[in-house]
């Protein structure tokens, strides 16, 4: 057998385990002009093929799968196992998925019920409505796409511990080289601490699919703000500052690391600072402490409870309404993964945490016209269902930056 086809029936079966242990009869996998990028990069389908016309690919969590392809197309599912249905007009393409279907009752689709999950919900409604017309349930393959596009090998989890190293020692440069042009008199803008920070990634071999982010006062009360060469503000005595660094080794198949600290410009630091950042500090860890009890009693826990662990710290102080984002992303090759977010407002996750995955945890409070802190930390559930933080020391308090 080639290596190629080799490399096919081992997804297969591995795609079959996990349907098994989800419960679910098979998992249909669709796509059109590449509409959904999961079944591409699950079924390791060629990268030169065009997918103009849609195609159908039924898994079942036994037997063998079964190919549903357009005439022009009828070659594109030929890397993968299983018998071939070659259909032409829009009447046999839906004959067809009949009788793909026929028997089964529950299928797993790229979709999530009322969009609660948006990040799976590649096939469209009139597909689900289609393939609900052969007499068949459409559940959620969330968890599915997750086991296969979120879950980390020992080679990934090793390059997140060097680069979150750097990360961390380049937070500590950072606010090294504000201290001294602070001290010394030399002007210094946001802009600038930001192109500091993209130089030592290069000097490191780390790179970032967007800049790094410095941000004060004010500014820092905007989550997503992100300093340019025109838009910046000035870096002086008195001045709180957040920066959030995210960056991943210049090398295939890496995966990111991403953190967060906040400093100020002085030799001590305000009441004000100290007393949002120890209630933000709560919050990271009342996250962290869900998260490690969870996977040391081997319960199921899930990405919402996560969240409202966290949120419930920073609602008790009265801030709230001030938590404006999740908890905490999913993390992978790109820096917000496909793995379960922490995630109770924009969203309800309702996706496992699940071992071999990574997240960052990152409360934050944001008082408009004023600062904003958030710290954040990202951890790595391991294969034992240990909970690691990568990229420790996690900030303990608001940095002093000219003590």
């Amino acid at each position: 057998m080639a290596t190629e086809e080799l490399k096919a029936e081992e997804k297969i079966k591995a795609i079959q385990t996990a349907l098994r242990e989800e419960g679910i009869e098979a998992w249909l996998f669709y796509n059109f002009r590449g509409s959904n990028i999961f079944a591409t990069r699950i079924l390791d389908l060629p990268k030169h093929l065009m997918h103009t016309r849609r195609y159908f690919y039924l898994v079942p969590a036994s037997g063998a799968p079964h190919k549903l392809v357009h005439a022009i197309e009828q070659w594109n599912l030929d890397s993968l196992p299983g018998e071939k249905t070659i259909y032409l007009s829009w009447g046999s393409l839906e004959q067809g998925l009949g009788s793909m279907l026929k028997g089964l009752k529950r299928v797993a689709m790229e979709y999530s019920p009322r969009n609660a999950i948006p990040y799976v919900s590649n096939v469209d409604a009139g597909t689900i409505e289609v393939v609900r017309s052969c007499g068949v349930e459409v559940v959620s393959s969330a968890n599915l796409v997750q086991r296969f596009e979120a879950r980390w090998d020992d080679v990934q989890l090793q390059d997140n511990i060097e680069t979150a190293k750097h990360l961390r020692e380049i937070v500590d440069l950072a606010f090294g080289f504000i201290k001294g042009h602070v001290t010394s008199g030399t002007p210094l803008t946001e802009y600038d601490v930001q192109q500091f920070m993209l130089a030592e990634f290069s000097k490191r071999g780390i790179m970032t699919e967007s800049d790094p982010n410095c941000s004060v006062n004010e500014n820092s009360a905007n989550p997503h703000y992100e300093p340019t060469k025109e838009i910046h503000s000035p870096i002086k005595r008195g001045d709180f500052v957040l920066l959030d660094l995210w960056a991943k080794k210049n090398a295939p198949r890496s995966v990111y690391a991403d953190i967060t600290w906040t400093g100020y410009v002085g030799e001590s630091v305000p009441d004000e600072y100290k007393k949002i950042f120890l209630i933000v500090k709560g919050a990271r860890n009342a996250a962290l402490e869900f998260v490690r009890t969870g996977m040391r009693e081997g319960h199921d826990i899930y990405g919402w409870q996560a969240d409202d662990a966290a949120r419930a710290v920073i609602k008790r102080q009265g801030f709230g309404e001030a938590f404006m984002h999740r908890t905490g992303h999913s993390i992978g090759e790109v820096i917000h993964g496909n793995g379960a977010n922490l995630d109770n407002l924009e969203t309800r996750d309702e996706r496992r945490i699940i071992p071999q995955t990574s997240f960052s945890i990152e409360p934050g409070i944001y008082l408009a016209g004023r600062f904003g802190v958030r710290s954040e930390i990202d951890v790595y559930v391991s294969a034992e269902r240990e909970v690691l933080v990568t990229g420790e020391p996690m900030q303990e308090e608001v940095v002093a930056i000219l003590a």
